[in-house]
């Protein structure tokens, strides 16, 4: 009579073992996490310090050091600059201009990527993420030498170096990062609601607008922070396509070039915190109206 198989009994984990590798795993994890979150908390810290210690400095030289406080600081000294003020409001005004033409374009862009099936989508869906991957610097070059050509070149003589082209520069890079908010946004909005409102007797647009943008909300205020932020941070194109005058095409993120061109540390730190400011309270609206639908 002879003897079936052997069956080898199952090892027996080693609770031990596993317990140190978990912990060793999650460490790693926090570690390179917290590292990263510590540069970025030192990074804005570092700036306030900087300004906490000039204020301080400023008002144990004055006579009456809380009016100095106030009064002396770099940041309200910034923002007392005739300059600097209309840096600050071209930013807002063209930062939003470049918010909304970017969600503009961004949502029937990441409409038709992420429902419909077309000869060249994977082309296009590369040509879309050119303006995330080139240098900046590259992108206001490729401006500036686009409006050389007609029929670019009859308008250039109002956009190139103007206002209008600060917009342009900042929605260029802007749209992009829009565009994939957007895509990401339909990618998770159920398609079955549309097709069934299409089958019940509406239009593909009556569908669109009544069912699939309500359901997008969320999506396209997010696009808009994100497309406002990356504007608002926007420089190698502006550089290069509408430039840096004073009381011209002057904006935030080049305000700070410009003081740190004279050495004027003291602003150019002032005006990265009213950066940092704008584009948090911008964030935490978002967030709070995104939250309450």
């Amino acid at each position: 009579m002879t003897s079936g198989p052997k069956i080898e009994s199952a090892a027996v984990p080693d609770v031990g073992n596993i317990a140190i590798s978990n912990r060793i795993f999650y460490a790693c994890m926090v570690i390179l996490s917290g590292t990263y979150v510590f540069l970025i908390v030192a990074m804005l810290l570092a700036d306030v310090w900087y300004v906490a210690e000039k204020t301080i400095d400023a008002a144990s030289e004055a006579a009456d050091p809380w009016q100095a406080m106030w009064s002396n600081n770099p940041i309200s000294v910034a923002l007392a600059d005739p300059k600097i003020q209309y840096s600050i409001r071209l930013s807002l005004i063209s930062c939003t201009l470049a918010a909304v033409l970017s969600v503009l374009f961004a949502v029937p862009i990441g409409y038709l990527l992420s429902r419909h099936n077309f000869p060249g989508k994977r082309l296009l869906d590369a040509v879309l993420d050119v303006p995330i991957v080139l240098p900046p610097l590259v992108v206001g070059l490729s401006l500036l030498i686009l409006f050389q050509f007609r029929p670019f070149a009859f308008v250039a003589r109002d956009i190139v170096y103007q206002i209008p082209a600060v917009v342009l520069a900042q929605f260029s890079v802007a749209c992009a990062f829009a565009v994939r908010t957007m895509k990401s946004t339909f990618d998770h909005i159920d398609p079955r609601c549309e097709q069934v409102a299409i089958a019940l007797g509406s239009s593909k647009a009556q569908a669109f607008g009544l069912v699939v943008l309500p359901e997008a909300t969320q999506g396209i205020m997010t696009a808009f922070t994100l497309a406002w932020a990356r504007s608002l941070g926007e420089f190698g194109p502006l550089l290069i396509f509408a430039g840096a005058t004073r009381m011209k095409t002057e904006v935030l993120s080049t305000t700070v070039f410009l003081e740190m061109n004279v050495g004027n540390i003291e602003a150019a730190v002032a005006v990265s915190l009213i950066m940092v400011a704008a584009a948090v309270a911008v964030l935490i609206l978002t967030r709070v109206f995104g939250g309450s639908r």
